[in-house]
């Protein structure tokens, strides 16, 4: 597992400080960041805001380079809310019909604001189209097409949208197509088995090289299935502003799909745990959170207070935090990562005194970033700022 840098650079950085902490690596996440766009060839990104989840750090990633291209927004409250900080080009991930929350995206269209809604069903449709005509506006859309692959036996992807060809694509063009108030502006196709399946997961070689090649062998689908529903679209009078793509997994293969304009990416940037298990490239691990040592239980042991930060999935260990500082440090498998603490194995010469810092990663970005108030930005060893999270902003969109 990669660690960051030394664990006294962290440990010196944030002395002085309250625990549990919050902290960016704002060296490492400019690496990462050139990394993606190298990785990228050439291709705009539009930064996914559920992996980074503070609008200082948002802005300072979109300010690094011109290529970083606009949002794409996990929530609609959420896109709504950052129209209002200033950021343009919002495209929300997920449909919603919520009244309210569509009412305040209208509004801020209505306003001038740019913000594209998801959709890939025709009731979802009708009901954006009664908000948007409350409102006296014309609302943009995107239509999420779902980019699983079926092999013998497996359904290789994830269970998003219904829209799955060219076909069930135009069924839900010619509902947007008819409506006065609603246009549809770009077009999602997230391959997330490629994008966001790991394939160097260790202790699993068998499960790896299945994982490898089901990929390989999902490359060209993917990319026929949504250049076919691109073209069926243009073809049947769509203007398409973007048509989006993959993910930090997948910049590589996505990159070279010539129906895609620009590709999202998020996680990347702060390159958690889930992000050390992919064999095509590796990120430095920017974000760290810092527990405060404050029992000695035994030979062998200390225990933090708080860690239980665990990450949504399917469950399992790989979605619990880990120790990486001082290095050798690891959970207690029957214990996990406790809301209130953490107990720790220590490994022969290490032993934390009461007060000092342990640091861990999150399984996933932008997680963590929902149990604190604000991010400590390090770099050249010390804490050169502090940036807001959402919930340090008073916001909490799920």
């Amino acid at each position: 597992m990669p660690v960051p840098k030394p664990y006294e650079y962290y440990r010196d950085a944030i002395r002085g400080r309250h625990l549990p902490a919050l902290l960016l690596d704002l060296d490492l996440l400019e690496t990462n960041a050139r990394a993606m766009l190298e990785r990228a060839d050439g291709r705009d990104i539009r930064i996914a805001s559920k992996s980074v989840r503070s609008a200082p750090v948002l802005r300072r990633l979109l300010d690094l380079d011109p290529r970083f291209r606009g949002l794409l927004c996990y929530s609609a409250d959420e896109a709504a809310w950052l129209a209002g900080k200033g950021f343009d080009d919002l495209v929300v991930a997920y449909p919603t019909t919520q009244a309210d929350s569509v009412t305040r995206v209208c509004e801020r269209v209505a306003g001038g604001a740019s913000i594209c809604l998801m959709v890939d069903d025709a009731e979802q449709v009708r009901r954006l189209e009664d908000a948007a005509a409350r409102a006296d506006t014309v609302l943009p859309l995107c239509l999420d097409v779902d980019m699983s692959v079926d092999f013998p036996g497996i359904h290789f992807g994830v269970h998003r949208s219904p829209v799955t060809d060219a076909a069930s694509a135009l069924a839900v063009y010619r509902e947007i197509a008819a409506c006065g108030h609603l246009r549809l502006d770009g077009v999602m196709g997230y391959e997330a088995e490629i994008a966001g399946v790991g394939d160097a997961a260790p202790g699993q070689a068998l499960q790896n090289r299945l994982v490898r090649l089901l990929k390989r062998r999902s490359l060209a689908p993917v990319a026929e299935r949504r250049g076919a529903v691109v073209d069926a679209l243009r073809g049947a009078g769509a203007r398409l502003r973007f048509v989006n793509g993959g993910g930090t997994g997948s910049l590589e293969t996505t990159s070279r799909d010539p129906a895609v304009t620009e590709i999202a990416a998020g996680s990347g940037f702060y390159s958690p745990l889930l992000f050390d298990y992919y064999h095509r490239f590796r990120h430095r691990p920017a974000m760290l959170f810092a527990l405060e040592v404050v029992r000695r239980p035994g030979p062998g042991h200390v225990t933090c207070a708080g860690g239980g930060y665990v990450a949504s999935g399917g469950g399992g260990p790989l979605g619990l935090p880990r120790p990486v500082l001082p290095e050798g440090l690891a959970l207690e498998e029957r214990e996990g990562a406790g809301e209130v603490q953490t107990p720790l194995r220590l490994p022969a010469g290490i032993r934390p005194a009461i007060g000092d810092p342990v640091f861990f990663r999150h399984a996933k970005a932008g997680e963590v970033c929902e149990r604190f108030r604000e991010i400590l930005l390090v770099s050249d060893g010390a804490v050169r700022g502090e940036a807001a999270t959402y919930r340090g902003e008073g916001q909490c969109f799920f």
